[in-house]
């Protein structure tokens, strides 16, 4: 007997508008200069967009994709990337061996990490093969790198290891999107440790600082290569700018239920909303098991459907969700659209409001959709590829 196959429709998806990702890479490009290369970091699954669809969308265009580690790393060598892969973060010492196989660049924080990345390509790579790291600075942020004297101090051992080609030098802005005076100084420490590293022999040709919010608003004379992140996806961490983007992504679910429910009918758990009225009441096909956040519960959260503003009532739950479409008109139908982000007719809701009235960030809002939710790409609008 043979297994039958089904392909059921979905309920909810993400469409990922790969036309306008490319035109936010190019406004990127613009921004921080004809000069300087992009690694555009595709972390955390391209933050929710599809790590292998928009890589492929972006290679050849940027210089390096930037990834948290080496599963993501290997899933963009197993899809044919062309583009360099860098690995962000400090790596851990069972991760090392399948970057140097990989040809992956790491970046070091520690003479121990640089060490264990000396002895292994030494021993895996072809003779006279060396393979290309950065050094990772700690100008601020806390979270990973040399401080600047100890990178100093360090470099001499740094630059005798055997197998190694320390070809770059990147940081990381904690706070331009709040702390202007902070990030000012900070680009000026981060300069002078460039020039000081290089006095000291280091033959640097990819110099990195500049996140999404870095590049947009903020100079860096001794940078050679720029890594946006949020900008690639069409929000700007900086409002001012919001102009030169467009959002890639939007989040849909069909409607699986209309009611008329009485009035002192309550909805969802904890019967936080209590109906006032006679009120046209839609279920719609998404949870915070989709990555609808929970936090929008009673927090005046909106869904569009036929065009208009329809209120989220009571709490989301992990499936469903249920709005009040008095706004529609009332003549909702099962097997409506409902749009949770992006725009339909006139209205719009951005991942921006989603996460002010989750209390949350667009980053979070944007990696934390599952792989529930059907990616669906767009090469041009209304086109699905």
């Amino acid at each position: 007997m043979s297994a039958t196959t089904f392909d059921p429709p979905a309920r909810c998806w993400a469409e990922i508008d790969l036309g306008v990702l490319r035109a936010n890479a190019r406004a990127a490009q613009e921004a921080a200069g004809r000069d300087v290369g992009l690694m555009a970091v595709v972390k955390a699954n391209a933050y929710g967009h599809g790590l292998e669809t928009v890589s492929r969308a972006l290679d050849g265009f940027v210089t390096f994709f930037g990834v948290a580690n080496a599963q993501e790393a290997a899933r963009l060598s197993a899809a044919g990337i062309r583009s360099r892969i860098y690995l962000l973060g400090a790596s851990y010492p069972d991760e090392r061996e399948s970057i140097v196989r990989g040809r992956w660049t790491p970046c070091l924080s520690s003479l121990e990490e640089a060490r264990a990345f000396s002895s292994l390509s030494m021993t895996l790579l072809p003779s006279g093969e060396t393979l290309p790291v950065h050094l990772a600075a700690d100008t601020g942020m806390g979270r990973g790198g040399f401080l600047p004297e100890a990178l100093l101090a360090a470099l001499p051992e740094l630059l005798s290891l055997p197998g190694l080609d320390i070809e770059g030098l990147g940081s990381h802005l904690p706070s331009p999107d709040e702390d202007r005076e902070f990030t000012i100084s900070q680009n000026a420490l981060f300069a002078a440790l460039v020039a000081s590293s290089r006095q000291a022999g280091a033959d640097l040709q990819h110099i990195h600082l500049a996140n999404s919010a870095g590049l947009l608003d903020y100079e860096c004379d001794v940078c050679t290569l720029a890594r946006p992140g949020l900008a690639l996806y069409g929000v700007s961490p900086l409002p001012e700018y919001s102009r030169l983007l467009q959002p890639v992504l939007a989040l849909k679910a069909r409607v699986i239920l209309t009611r008329t429910l009485p009035a002192g009918h309550g909805i969802s758990y904890g019967r936080t909303t209590v109906l006032q009225r006679p009120t046209p009441v839609a279920t719609i096909a998404i949870g915070y098991g989709d990555g609808y956040p929970r936090h929008l519960s009673g927090r005046d959260a909106h869904v569009l459907i036929r065009g208009e503003r329809c209120p989220v009532l009571g709490r989301v739950t992990m499936d469903q969700i249920m709005v009040d479409t008095t706004p529609a008109g009332g003549s909702v139908q099962t097997g409506d659209e409902a749009v949770l982000i992006g725009s339909q007719g006139s209205e719009i809701i951005t991942a921006e409001e989603i996460a002010r009235k989750a209390d949350t960030i667009p980053w979070e809002i944007f990696t934390r959709i599952t792989q529930r939710v059907e990616r669906q790409t767009l090469e041009a609008s209304g086109e699905t590829a």
